[in-house]
């Protein structure tokens, strides 16, 4: 058979590449979902979505050692960075934007970069994913450096700007890990740690916003909170790293230190109002017996670690 010009050409090498990835693939069962009922197409959509945790489980041991190099870099001072475009860069940015208000983190301390730019969140800006260089300016912004982690996003493995991120990231000495929904992806084998969270073909073809973005987000929430979970910013479940600044946050405040200690409601007044409205300096005021000042030097030698100072407290262990 003769070739075309069609098919020599960059679009027709894409079109090519496309077919081979297991999240283009095309379901011929599916070929008339558009006549089947709404019920019945729930019923699908809901069934598809019950693959992706299995998906996720298979993957398990791979992220939590993502995860454990993630926390002992972040523990040294770096950041987490997320970078991805399109639907991969959002889901980075959702779950970056929201470490501030669980985790009461510093916002420079978890980023999401997403290819174009943040109005790139709202209005797709052509071409951006396609660039690896674009990848590179945005990391050199932050000046990247050895304590850092970087989080390449992409449901095909192969978007340029992800790949970019993680490429030029670990060229500065970063930590790298590309989350992916391909098997043997280019931005898995660009990563320290590549995560490839293998969901099967989308219910629209293509659409990788559907079990691709289930399942990046999934990951995205283990890494977040797992590293957070290991960088003492909770005691038990209980997110005890906030700080009272408002009648909402102080409600959910008190909830939590009566939680943590089982104390009365005017014990618990007093102690939040003795540290600041500082949640986890309360808890040890309460717990210890001791008085805010104490309580904030065990938490300092502590590095944040409520359990590890109530332990120094009660003369269980040293505080470090």
């Amino acid at each position: 058979m003769t070739s075309t010009p069609s098919d020599t050409s960059p679009y027709g090498e894409l079109r090519a590449e496309l077919a081979t990835l297991t999240t283009e693939a095309f379901r011929p069962e599916l070929a008339e979902i558009d006549r089947r009922s709404t019920e019945e197409i729930a019923r699908v959509m809901n069934g598809e979505d019950q693959s992706v945790p299995a998906a996720v489980a298979a993957q398990l041991p791979r992220i939590a050692a993502a995860i454990d190099a993630t926390a002992e870099r972040m523990a040294r001072g770096g950041r987490l960075i997320y970078a991805g475009a399109g639907t991969a860069g959002r889901l980075g940015v959702l779950d970056a934007s929201e470490c501030p208000p669980t985790f009461n983190t510093d916002p420079s301390r978890v980023v999401g970069l997403i290819a174009g730019g943040p109005g790139a969140m709202v209005t797709s800006v052509e071409g951006a994913e396609d660039s690896k260089e674009l990848a590179a300016s945005d990391l050199d912004g932050l000046k990247v450096d050895v304590n850092d982690t970087v989080v390449g996003i992409s449901a095909s493995g192969r978007t340029p700007y992800a790949v970019g991120a993680v490429e030029h990231a670990g060229a500065r000495g970063a930590l790298t890990i590309g989350l992916s929904c391909n098997a043997d992806s280019p931005l898995a084998a660009a990563a320290e740690h590549g995560l490839e969270i293998v969901v099967g073909p989308e219910l629209l073809t293509g659409s990788t916003r559907l079990k691709s973005g289930t399942a990046q987000k999934l990951v995205l929430n283990m890494i977040s909170t797992i590293t957070m979970i290991r960088l003492g910013k909770t005691y038990g479940n209980l997110m005890v790293d906030v700080r009272a600044s408002n009648e909402k946050l102080r409600a959910r405040s008190r909830r939590i230190v009566a939680l943590a200690t089982g104390a009365p409601d005017d014990e618990i007044e007093s102690a939040l109002e003795t540290t600041g409205g500082e949640v986890k300096n309360a808890i040890l005021t309460i717990l210890a017996s001791i008085d805010a000042r104490t309580a904030a030097a065990l938490l300092r030698n502590a590095h944040g670690h409520l359990r590890v100072a109530l332990e120094a407290a009660r003369g269980a262990g040293p505080a470090s």
